[in-house]
């Protein structure tokens, strides 16, 4: 419909013109003594249109001329540009597939646009990464330490592939740096984390694990079992004397020291350094929190000196607890235990019976074995007593 619009305008503009020219009788004289030049008017319109046009098209070949450099300049920064964001795009998949020689040099075409540079940059150093390539890796990471604009970036993946690359030396000087620069977000506390347990740095383990918990951060499973190695290395470090233990054990915060496995480790560290006194203390106040059989084995352990009022009181504490666990092995084991250092006989038979009857764990059987040959040697019963170290023997082959 358009089309059809301007022909008819073109065709009615055509007859206007042929009409006004044959009926003008008009013209023109152009005169510069001594020439004289007559022309007719229609034939001067034609001259100027003519004259226009000419110049109208040599106008624009000129302009066109001075802006080919530009244009030259400007197609050729198009084509960069997109080869680079095609080489971006590729070495990003690349990356995502597994194909990380593809990907690396994919990251090398996309680098060459200066704006594609940086995160080209952290794509060849994760591709390196993945083929083993440390000294690539490090050359594309060293290409970004002077752009401050990825200068984030460029720490957390160095922080990244580093701790992937056990080097927690290394990484923890990244994470220093980054955090001098006053970032301080969960991935980066992660990867820290991470770093610090590779260098066994505990204290500063537990410190993270804190901080993340504050923020839902750690799977409840995973945030346990560091803080049980962090509290296992703490407390089991051999070069700790009875002063240094307490000391360490005086940094661990309430909430923690009830846990089981913290107040069995640090039970068994306070006996092995004759802190029994401590050590009962410790299992007691985790026992009230939280039933374990580990802390129970650190209190039976902890006991206090035949005849003294602290292993009369361990022998109450146990006596309680038995009437809300009457089928509880381990504590029967440390109650008869503590009856045969106390020399009440009839009760410890009664009680190492009853923990060999329920014992379902050969250390169990071996320990109640042991302990009801020693009662019956004190006795005078040497067949009785024979007869236990037999079964001792027996169960410790098996």
């Amino acid at each position: 419909m358009r089309l059809f619009l301007w022909i008819v305008a073109l065709m009615a503009a055509a007859i206007g013109i042929a009409v006004t020219a044959r009926f003008n009788p008009g013209n023109v004289v152009l005169f510069y003594p001594p020439h004289r030049i007559d022309l007719s008017l229609n034939f001067f319109v034609v001259l100027e249109v003519a004259l226009f046009a000419f110049l109208y098209f040599v106008i624009r070949a000129f302009s066109a001329t001075i802006r080919m450099p530009g244009k030259v300049a400007a197609y050729r920064q198009r084509k960069r540009e997109r080869d680079g964001n095609k080489g971006l795009r590729e070495a990003l998949k690349a990356l995502f597939e597994g194909r990380f020689g593809h990907a690396e040099k994919a990251a090398m075409r996309a680098s060459e646009l200066p704006e594609n540079a940086g995160v080209a940059s952290l794509i060849g150093a994760r591709a390196a990464h993945r083929m083993r390539q440390s000294a690539r890796r490090d050359h594309w990471l060293a290409k970004l330490a002077d752009d401050n604009a990825m200068k984030t970036a460029r720490l957390m993946t160095m922080t990244e592939l580093l701790v992937d690359d056990h080097q927690p030396e290394q990484a923890l000087a990244a994470v220093q740096e980054l955090n001098a620069s006053g970032t301080r977000h969960i991935h980066a506390l992660q990867w820290s984390l991470k770093a610090h347990q590779q260098a066994k740095n505990w204290p500063e383990v537990l410190r993270l694990v804190r901080s993340l918990d504050k923020h839902r951060a750690l799977h409840p499973a995973l945030s346990s079992r560091l803080r049980e190695l962090a509290y296992d290395d703490m407390l089991s470090d051999s070069a700790h004397d009875a002063e240094s233990l307490q000391r360490v054990w005086a940094t661990v915060p309430n909430a923690d020291r009830i846990k089981p496995y913290v107040a069995c480790r640090a039970a068994t560290a306070l006996n092995a350094r004759g802190l029994h006194d401590e050590a009962r203390l410790v299992a007691e106040e985790s026992l009230a929190a939280d039933w374990d059989d580990r802390v129970v084995r650190a209190y039976r352990e902890a006991a206090a000196p035949a005849g003294s009022a602290a292993l009369l009181m361990q022998i109450e504490h146990c006596e309680n607890w038995i009437h809300a666990r009457p089928t509880d092995a381990e504590l029967a084991l440390t109650l008869g235990s503590l009856c045969l250092k106390q020399k009440l006989w009839g009760k410890a038979q009664r009680y190492l019976e009853q923990a060999l009857s329920d014992a379902a764990d050969p250390r169990m059987v071996r320990e109640s074995h042991l302990k009801l040959a020693q009662l019956h040697e004190a006795l005078a019963q040497p067949e009785e007593a024979a007869s236990h170290y037999r079964q001792c023997a027996l169960a410790t082959i098996l």
